[in-house]
């Protein structure tokens, strides 16, 4: 008896005890993955963000909002590391969504994961870009506007200024030449750059902790916990939360590896858990120096930790931190994009794109072309559109993709109690569902037409997947 159509859209992949592999290198283990993950998380949102929500959201309670923003993650980290340890394939939100919901759920899920790993891509290369003129600027060589801002228009239309983000395009670029070579080279990439981005936070610490003025932290939450604002952005600690959030993306890239590691049933879980927590600490430290030293007032700059040493008058800590910061935002970029491709190898095997992102070169061992063309696209974006458009888009992915990863394990407690689980979240259904409440809040507080352009693409989505996706699926043709 075939099947119906309403059958076909909710029909699952078998969950396997052991990960297929599809021809990718097994080379990952559990400190490589640990740093895929430090290397995501450490970047635009201690570098770039944390001044940004200190000075126009939350005031010196951003610390606040990044202890709130790290709950949420540690219920979504708990629900990756028990999938991840239990369901099979190619591991990622897009993985667990197709086995727990079903196909049609899989895909939303996936074309999710598409956008906030691409667009996160984009977001952090403009924030790369500001580090890196600047640098230029203190040799004399700074790039004129015009090639590090993408076009600008007044409310006409009428263009006022900005070609390219010069910089942006050309560091994603060189990323997508180092990912073709292999992924064993880029991993050893990410553990140096990690270390130099770690001493970076060391320097800042060390040279900022002695110069705390208590003052500065008074009053500590100017804006409340949340306040909307009619025509505007929310304010308050929570509405921080959900800016700060995009700080978080990158503990679940460390899922996208499953294919890679070594040991995923063991190193994936303690790579996830490892690396979320560590980031953490080292977020709230930083977050509560940095307005320590400075007014918060003072702190929506384009590179805010450099910035508040040069206010204390450290120009060459300021000098050493940015080049750092420079090194650390590569290692993010790094990630993310090699995220991106394999989500969509993943959704290629699966038959819901096409083949050609699937392909696995024989001499690398990696998917060459899929690369190439997300390295394209991601390039025009940074170079053409601005940072905080990006950081909205990618922090509403990343809840949602949450959401539907702590739902996933309530589903599969009660679908498939016997599955093997090497590692079960404490108090499963409870902390997922907190996991669940706590991520819709911090949807809720983003702003309106952040929800408007969610939605718009994940419509575009679905009119792919009906068109496309639905009639080439693997299940399908099974």
């Amino acid at each position: 008896m075939s099947q119906s159509f309403f059958e076909k859209l909710f029909r699952r992949k078998p969950i396997a005890t052991e990960s297929e592999n599809f021809g990718l290198k097994r080379c990952l283990g559990f400190w490589d993955l640990t740093l895929l993950g430090i290397g995501a998380i450490i970047g635009t949102g201690i570098f770039v963000l944390t001044g940004l929500a200190a000075a126009t959201t939350a005031g010196p309670a951003v610390v606040l909002s990044f202890v709130v923003a790290g709950i949420a993650c540690t219920f979504a980290a708990f629900a990756y590391a028990e999938l991840s340890s239990s369901v099979g394939g190619s591991g990622s939100a897009y993985g667990y969504s197709y086995a727990a919901f079903g196909e049609l759920v899989g895909w939303i899920i996936g074309w999710i994961l598409i956008l906030e790993y691409g667009v996160a891509t984009a977001a952090v290369a403009n924030g790369w870009s500001g580090y890196f003129n600047n640098a230029l600027a203190a040799i004399g060589l700074a790039l004129p506007s015009f090639l590090t801002q993408g076009p600008k228009f007044d409310d006409d239309w009428n263009w006022i200024g900005g070609v390219i983000n010069l910089p942006a395009f050309l560091i994603i670029m060189t990323l997508m030449g180092l990912l073709i070579v292999g992924v064993r080279q880029s991993a050893k990439l990410n553990t140096a750059m990690v270390f130099v981005k770690l001493l970076t936070i060391v320097v800042f610490l060390s040279v900022a902790i002695f110069h705390i003025n208590p003052d500065n932290w008074s009053p500590f939450t100017p804006f409340g916990w949340f306040s909307p604002v009619e025509g505007g952005k929310p304010v308050g600690i929570l509405a921080g939360a959900s800016v700060v959030f995009f700080a978080y993306v990158g503990f679940d890239a460390v899922s996208t590896a499953t294919e890679e590691a070594k040991n995923p049933q063991r190193d994936i879980p303690l790579g996830i858990m490892a690396s979320l927590f560590f980031c953490t600490l080292i977020y709230i430290l930083v977050s509560g120096v940095l307005t320590g030293i400075v007014p918060y007032t003072e702190l929506n700059v384009s590179s805010p930790v450099a910035h508040g040493l040069q206010l204390i008058g450290f120009n060459f800590a300021s000098a050493l931190v940015a080049t750092g910061v420079i090194a650390g935002l590569t290692t993010v970029m790094l990630v993310l994009y090699y995220a991106l491709t394999r989500i969509l190898t993943a959704m290629s095997r699966d038959g819901l794109v096409s083949g050609l992102f699937g392909e696995v070169n024989s001499k690398t061992q990696t998917p060459v072309k899929n690369t190439i063309i997300c390295g394209l696209v991601m390039a025009t974006m940074a170079g053409l559109v601005p940072l905080d458009a990006l950081a909205e888009l990618v922090s509403i992915g990343t809840l949602s993709a949450f959401v539907l990863v702590c739902i996933g394990v309530i589903v599969l407690r009660f679908t498939h109690p016997n599955l093997p689980r090497p590692f079960k979240m404490p108090a499963g259904i409870l902390m997922s569902a907190l996991g669940v409440i706590s991520c819709l809040g911090l949807i809720y507080t983003l702003p309106p037409h952040t929800h408007e352009r969610f939605f718009y693409w994940v419509a575009v989505g679905l009119v792919i997947y009906f068109v496309y996706g639905f009639h080439h699926s693997r299940l399908n043709k099974k």
